[in-house]
């Protein structure tokens, strides 16, 4: 299975995604913060990285360009619930920038399985 890293400033949602990844048998590590994500993927390359959109600091556009950046081949997933607006064009936008799926919060089980999967 994969290596997989979730980015997210919200406790519970890494939580939840880290148990429904290990459940299909990932290696899930976490980060708060899209800076936190940039530096431990430079220290040991994740296969997969599953970033929200909207986040305080670096926030998920940047992160998604910084990562398909130093790292083409990486998978990349971004999700979003699309804030206070519930804009979900953030995901079109990170889409159009190098995501490799996207995912609308909430989503289920079988659909991060079909993102981090690839199919």
């Amino acid at each position: 299975m994969a290596r997989v890293l979730i980015v997210d400033d919200d406790e519970l949602v890494r939580f939840t995604l880290r148990e429904m990844l290990e459940a299909m048998g990932h290696e899930v590590s976490e980060a708060a913060s899209g800076d936190a994500c940039l530096d431990m993927q430079k220290a040991t390359p994740f296969d997969v990285v599953v970033t929200d959109i909207i986040m305080p600091g670096r926030e998920g556009i940047e992160t998604v360009i910084e990562l398909k950046r130093g790292y083409p081949d990486l998978r990349v997933i971004a999700i979003s619930g699309g804030g206070r607006t519930h804009n979900m064009s953030y995901l079109e936008f990170a889409s159009r920038l190098g995501a490799d799926a996207t995912l609308a919060k909430p989503f289920t089980s079988d659909e991060l399985r079909a993102a981090v999967s690839g199919t």
